[in-house]
């Protein structure tokens, strides 16, 4: 779609250029509502703006361009080219990744209709895995389907090589639920490979080749976990994170093992029960000391310890925590791996706008989630910020800013049925009854009851 991929230009060029969203948008005269939306893919550009944009970035007539030549493109209704799908989709499919996601897609299509699946729904779904799966990268050094098939038919015992292409499959899910919108998608493929690491087991040939199983399967857990806790399932969510805390530990993986907690102690602190996170979060923390030390596991334990501390009120203790988590900026390398662990310095300043907003202190805030904001989140993240930033209207009771802000979060929550922005939402429901003499604050109320089916308590 032009709209999405005008967007993701207009970001990443807003976001070279060092301008907010808002600075943006006072340079080129419109609504920061409005080109919040265009960046989103909610709203289509016009040409007006798209030209406003390259003066006020210097960009030349690149994202006018744009606008241009998507008015030019011919198009055969009902009929496009195969080819234009995949531009439209943002998709550059490579030959490895397309013949092998293939190949797994009709082998799950055909279950799927051996199962007697005919909804039009579980379609659409099957779908959009496609489009994850084939989008991606091809998996690095290549998978070997046939000896996998081979080994988990349960003919032959297990080998170290064998384990190593179940990690890399491991690692190809996360990339897919990184990329997949909405991320439940992935669910059954996940559900699947954790089929075979536990039918796998029986067949480990000693203790070497155990453990790696079982931090496979503790890293596999989380991944669950992720999806469950993006549709606000958040008991099965801890269920799994419990799992793969059991599995962490069998493996003396204390990294995965640190994570599995920070995840567990995290659907508490969505819950607001901040009491119960902090303990949790005070072993994660003992645990990731003995862990890899360049790897970024202690920062992002931090930065989860921080939230709760701040939900407890404890600003000074926040602070200090958040200054663990500052830390991650002297690492070398790469301090994650993509997949249960994904903190870096990208994300501190989300972290810490969100802490000082559970504190109650918009004025440390605000410019924390405006740096968040200038970064290239995911829809997810940027959803969040925005939330905080409609919160931050809250605190100043200026009803404009929470709607404008809110307004924006409920888009992405729509474009990506992210439960994780819908519970913030309505965590941000429960202020709003001081604003509901405004009429636009309770239309928006409505939307939010409507998008989360919950109406504030």
């Amino acid at each position: 779609m032009v709209e999405l991929n005008f967007g993701q230009e207009l970001r990443r060029l807003r976001g070279a250029a060092g301008l907010s969203l808002r600075g943006l948008a006072r340079e080129v005269h419109y609504d920061p509502g409005y080109v919040s939306k265009v960046e989103n893919g909610a709203k289509k550009p016009t040409g007006e703006l798209a030209a406003a944009c390259d003066r006020a970035l210097g960009t030349g007539d690149v994202l006018a361009g744009l606008v241009t030549s998507a008015r030019a493109a011919p198009s055969t209704p009902g009929n496009p080219e195969p080819d234009k799908l995949w531009r439209a989709a943002g998709i550059s499919p490579s030959g490895d990744a397309v013949d092998q996601a293939t190949r797994r897609i009709n082998v799950e299509s055909s279950r799927a209709l051996d199962s007697g699946i005919n909804d039009m729904g579980e379609f659409l779904r099957l779908l959009n895995m496609a489009g994850a799966l084939t989008a991606m990268n091809p998996v690095d050094g290549g998978l070997d389907w046939d000896r996998m098939d081979y080994c988990t038919s349960g003919a032959c015992r297990l080998d170290p090589g064998t384990i190593d292409e179940y990690e890399l499959l491991n690692a190809h899910l996360w990339r897919v639920f990184a990329a997949s919108s909405p991320k439940d998608v992935t669910f059954n493929l996940v559900r699947k490979q954790l089929g075979v690491l536990t039918s796998s087991f029986p067949r480990a040939p000693g203790p070497v080749i155990h453990k790696r199983l079982c931090a496979l399967t503790g890293d596999l857990c989380q991944l669950a976990g992720e999806i469950f806790f993006d549709g606000n399932r958040y008991t099965e969510a801890a269920h799994c994170y419990t799992l793969a805390a059991t599995a962490s530990k069998e493996a003396s993986a204390f990294d995965l093992w640190a994570c599995a907690l920070t995840r567990h102690a995290f659907v508490s602190v969505y819950e607001r029960q901040f009491d119960k996170a902090v303990p949790m979060l005070e072993l994660a923390v003992g645990l990731a000391q003995k862990g890899d030390g360049t790897l970024s596991t202690r920062h992002w334990v931090s930065a989860v310890r921080a939230h709760a501390l701040a939900g407890l009120g404890k600003l000074d203790a926040c602070q200090q925590a958040l200054d663990v988590a500052e830390q991650v900026r002297h690492l070398n390398g790469q301090v994650h791996n993509g997949g249960w662990l994904r903190f870096d310095n990208s994300r501190l300043a989300e972290a810490r706008g969100g802490c000082y907003v559970e504190l109650r202190r918009p004025d440390l805030a605000e410019t924390a989630l405006t740096d968040a904001l200038s970064q290239g989140l995911s829809m997810r993240r940027r959803g969040s910020v925005l939330t905080d930033f409609a919160l931050i209207g809250v605190l100043r009771c200026d009803p404009h800013r929470l709607v404008m802000y809110a307004d924006a979060a409920l888009d992405l929550a729509r474009q990506t049925g992210s439960g994780v922005i819908g519970r913030k939402l309505q965590g941000l429901q429960m202020h709003l009854a001081p604003f509901l003499g405004d009429s636009h604050v309770r239309y928006l109320d409505e939307q939010i009851t409507t998008l989360t089916g919950h109406p504030a308590a």
